[in-house]
């Protein structure tokens, strides 16, 4: 298959599906989407390229049959459900299914999202959602994921990351902590992808803008970062 690759993520109670904000992440370790696979060197939301006919399409063809299909099955799938889309010249097509949210896809979808996330999981584990409504904010949400030098290769550990305090000065800027420890008051790299700056904006320029001046004030000499998160999108705008 050859196209553009997109993340596409439902809640579903087994029978009703809600669609989740969209987000594009960045698989390559290298600028120009270069470079071997990794688990995802960043992402972005919305994700301009699944259009609303987009969105509808896929919930037609693809996510709504595979729910009927397990349910018809006598093995109804609740809980989040993670589609992996190919966006061909045909229209969307299947890659993978996950049964999880994205990572890290999942961060820009957090700080987008206006409601609650617990009881939308709730009454998706337990109830029913056909009356369940989530709210977005407006704002676009770029993150940026720093990992260790080497990555995803060989890589080491233990190494000190400064500058967290300063890098999250800006309300709009979180980081999410995916391969560290702390130690005698230090916080210590111990992951391959150790940390994903996250920030949101009015557009996805200044979401960009944003997360990539707190990466600056992080200081992790072993550390780097894609410079390039969010290209495709950027250069349409």
């Amino acid at each position: 298959m050859t196209g553009e690759e997109a993340s596409f993520f439902v809640l579903t109670d087994g029978v009703n599906a809600l669609p989740l904000a969209t987000a594009q992440d960045h698989k390559r370790v290298g600028e120009g989407d270069t470079g071997p696979n990794t688990g995802g060197m960043g992402a972005y939301s919305p994700a301009k390229i699944v259009t609303p006919s987009l969105l509808e399409d896929t919930m037609r063809r693809i996510i709504q049959p595979t729910l009927t299909a397990m349910a018809d099955k006598g093995t109804p799938y609740r809980g989040v459900l993670y589609a992996g889309l190919m966006l061909t010249e045909d229209g969307p097509k299947l890659v993978e299914y996950n049964a999880r949210f994205g990572d890290p896809e999942c961060q820009v979808l957090m700080l987008r999202l206006k409601s609650d996330l617990v009881p939308a999981l709730m009454a998706t584990a337990t109830g029913d959602i056909s009356d369940l409504d989530l709210e977005w904010f407006d704002e676009d949400a770029m993150t940026v994921v720093m990992a260790a030098k080497g990555y995803p290769g060989s890589y080491s550990k233990g190494t000190e990351i400064d500058g967290l305090d300063a890098a999250v000065a800006d309300s709009d800027t979180q980081i999410f902590h995916a391969g560290t420890r702390t130690e005698d008051g230090k916080t210590l790299a111990v992951g391959g992808r150790v940390l994903n700056v996250t920030s949101k904006g009015q557009d996805l320029n200044a979401a960009r803008d944003k997360a990539y001046a707190a990466l600056k004030k992080i200081d992790w000499e072993e550390g780097f970062y894609r410079r390039d998160i969010g290209w495709r999108a950027l250069d349409e705008i």
